[in-house]
């Protein structure tokens, strides 16, 4: 669901071609987000390091610090990348005290303090490691415990209270804390909601898309008609459900069209309008998902430590088992750390066709 999402996922694992890039311009949106190595000097260094440009071919990239150690760099005495890490751990643990105290006001003075760090230095550092804002961070920890208590039976006052928004303004008034559907109609299993949905014959078996009128919110692979309707159903038991007449639903029928066409090896991944309806994580994770290019692919730990969570490589690989919408959020481009395919809630045989499918375009297209 689209309430207690981040307004965008920041953090990507940078390509090569742009960590390379990237030191060349001393770029800062990349501090932090990288560290590189120079063979000649064996030190290693943040993006913005202000020392003279090494050779192209004497660079090694690093996603944490850690790694550049282990591989025996030692740090820059210029740039600090180890007092760059404390300050990634620091926003880490003001991630864990908003976590504990999401229900109080949290000022970014507050929080600065709390941090060690001015509250200039924190907004940057946490938005970096985190892709929001502290505020965007506690909006999102407010909306995963109203959405818990809404479930949980609690009426819609009582959730918002206790969530700590303080007042109903608050979460009805704000569109990034839109629920995708009112509190009282998300409390009741979706009651009232009307979702049009289509099933097609693919490239690779049924595919059932399912959309609200704010995006797909529904796309999987089944067997047949009947057991794909089956799982639309247990999703939004007390929604209405409607097949989509080109009448009613041209939209649905055009996407699910494009899809098909792109499935088949003749066109891209149709760019569509999402509904994602899943707890404040699970979307971070599925965002940072949409921003892996076409053709790569990334492990769980990659997620991980691109959302800023290195450890949560676990709940990483959780949050895409219950991804609703296949190939649209491409779940399929992440491996097990090892390199295999892992696993695929529509067979490790449509994995392995969709990730064929990217390589073989964007060959073609390069």
């Amino acid at each position: 669901m689209n309430t207690a999402r981040p307004e965008q996922t920041q953090l990507t694992i940078p390509s090569q071609a742009q960590m390379a890039q990237a030191v060349a311009d001393r770029d800062p949106a990349y501090d932090g987000r990288f560290f590189y190595g120079v063979v000649t000097t064996g030190v290693v260094c943040r993006p913005v390091c202000p020392s003279r440009r090494a050779r192209p071919e004497n660079l090694r990239f690093f996603l944490t610090l850690d790694e550049a150690l282990q591989a025996g760099f030692r740090p820059c005495k210029r740039c600090r990348p180890d007092r760059a890490t404390h300050e990634a751990e620091r926003v880490s643990r003001i991630a864990r005290h908003i976590e504990q105290h999401a229900d109080e006001r949290l000022s970014l003075a507050t929080l600065a303090a709390v941090a060690g760090l001015s509250p200039g230095r924190l907004q940057k550092t946490f938005k970096t490691a985190f892709g929001v804002s502290p505020r965007q961070y506690q909006d999102a920890v407010r909306l995963d415990r109203f959405k818990a208590d809404l479930k949980a039976g609690e009426d819609v006052t009582g959730a918002i209270f206790a969530a700590g928004f303080g007042s109903t303004s608050r979460i009805y008034g704000h569109p990034a804390r839109n629920l995708g559907m009112t509190p009282a109609v998300y409390r009741s299993g979706g009651d009232g909601e009307r979702i049009h949905y289509a099933c097609r014959k693919t490239a690779l078996g049924p595919l059932l898309m399912a959309a609200t009128g704010r995006g797909v919110c529904f796309a999987q692979f089944g067997d047949d008609q009947n057991s794909l309707l089956e799982q639309l159903h247990d999703e939004f038991p007390k929604a209405e459900l409607t097949a989509s007449p080109a009448s009613e639903g041209p939209e649905l029928d055009a996407w699910i069209d494009a899809l098909d066409h792109h499935l088949s090896g003749h066109g891209p991944r149709p760019d569509l309008p999402l509904d994602l309806r899943g707890t404040a994580f699970q979307v971070q994770v599925w965002r940072f998902l949409l921003s892996v290019t076409e053709g790569d692919v990334v492990s769980y730990g990659d997620v991980a430590r691109g959302i800023g969570k290195p450890r949560a490589v676990r709940a990483v690989a959780s949050a895409c088992g219950a991804n609703r919408v296949g190939i649209l959020v491409p779940c399929h481009r992440v491996l097990r750390g090892d390199g295999q395919l892992g696993g695929y809630r529509w067979g490790l045989d449509r994995k392995r066709s969709l990730i064929d499918l990217e390589r073989r375009r964007r060959k073609t297209s390069g």
